[in-house]
């Protein structure tokens, strides 16, 4: 089965969440004997036609000159190369700037689209982009053959908008198992001295909020605060807390290696995603033995449940800052709890098999919708 793989700016990730969907999924799926290409920026970090078995395809992507209406001719670009060849099934990562091109996509392929979050729902748009959003995603809804809902308050959601039943298929994560706390050194951080939170930096990233109950917190440790800085309100987040020394804008950090152990090694690690489904540095998070304080919504608590310490305001943030000592072992069920869940639902390995079942039921069998569920601790298709 040829697979393509569309709406990311590319593998291996230097970006985000998609990416690193794209990432684990491609990379997993041509193990398993597909034949997976998948879209890339033209100016990616990474230039070769190959990677981990993987075919990438470079496409000319104007955002650098352009910013944001760059994203819609990189998408338009990605599908009028594909158009030109036969895939038996596109997945389309997200529908921001694809879907006012959606009437594009090839007729004779299967189209399956990951819907994501709620995008309309960002506070970081204006009125009109958010307007826009939502006639992007029954756009979106509209092109698809079938959608992929990566939570399943989403699901939820798409179903009761739209009467179609998306596919639950969340993010998955790798288990941290080697922590090498010498890595700590290029930081200047000592082991669980530090609290820290790995984000995009968007206002509904809860940054702010999270920023703001480190300093009423009062404590004299490092907070490392790691996502590019590169838009405006990374840097009013830099301006306005310049003065506190203990906070470190570490920009972003795609060395997972690193990453991993920096959330193993610290003390707290803050989750402040508001807006979306299962959200892919939450299981990583999870997956790396972190002690978790989560804002407090329906798409978090659907993945860490009482496993996890909550925040909606910065007073809770402080409090729970001067509450936790990761060292002591109050947290130790906690942690168990999450990587236990992290292997046994949503290890890379079961989200692989279970977009690979699903390409299989939609590229071969049509007529087969089937449902994909959690029975108990895994992920199953029926079909």
């Amino acid at each position: 089965m040829r697979i393509s793989i569309i709406g990311t700016r590319g593998i291996p990730n230097h970006y985000g969440g998609f990416e690193q969907c794209a990432e684990y999924l491609a990379a997993g799926l041509a193990r398993k004997g597909y034949d997976v290409t998948v879209y890339n920026s033209h100016n990616h970090l990474y230039q070769e036609s190959k990677w981990n078995g993987v075919s990438i395809c470079h496409c000319y992507d104007p955002e650098y000159k352009m910013g944001t209406m760059g994203q819609f001719f990189y998408d338009l670009n990605c599908i009028r190369d594909l158009r030109k060849k036969k895939f038996d099934v596109v997945l389309q990562l997200g529908y921001t700037s694809s879907s006012i091109w959606g009437w594009l996509l090839p007729h004779n392929t299967v189209v399956t689209t990951n819907m994501d979050g709620m995008e309309w729902k960002r506070s970081k748009y204006s009125k009109k982009v958010q307007k826009f959003l939502m006639m992007a995603e029954r756009m979106a809804v509209k092109f698809s053959d079938h959608l992929i809902a990566d939570s399943l308050a989403i699901q939820k959601y798409l179903a009761d908008k739209y009467g179609r039943q998306p596919e639950f298929i969340p993010y998955g994560a790798e288990s941290f198992e080697n922590p090498d706390a010498t890595i700590l050194a290029e930081y200047g951080l000592t082991e669980y001295g530090y609290d820290m939170l790995v984000a995009r930096m968007e206002p509904e990233n809860s940054i702010e909020m999270i920023l703001d109950g480190v300093v009423k917190s009062g404590l004299n440790r490092p907070f490392l605060v790691v996502g590019c800085p590169k838009n405006k309100f990374a840097e009013y987040l830099q301006e306005k807390f310049r003065n506190h020394k203990n906070i470190r804008f570490c920009g972003g950090i795609y060395d997972m290696n690193k990453l991993n152990n920096l959330r193993y090694y610290a003390n707290l690690y803050f989750h402040g995603h508001t807006v979306g489904g299962t959200n892919p540095s939450l299981l990583e998070a999870m997956a790396s033995q972190a002690v978790i304080c989560a804002n407090d919504n329906e798409f978090n608590r659907a993945v860490t449940g009482d496993n996890a310490l909550y925040f909606l305001t910065a007073d809770d943030v402080a409090l729970n800052l001067l509450k936790v000592d990761k060292t002591q072992g109050a947290y130790d069920a906690m942690i168990w709890a999450n990587t236990t869940k992290i292997k046994n639902v949503y290890s890379c390995e079961n989200i692989v098999n279970t977009y690979a079942a699903h390409f299989e039921a939609i590229a071969f069998k049509p007529e087969t919708r089937g449902v994909l569920a959690l029975n108990g601790n895994n992920i199953s298709y029926a079909g």
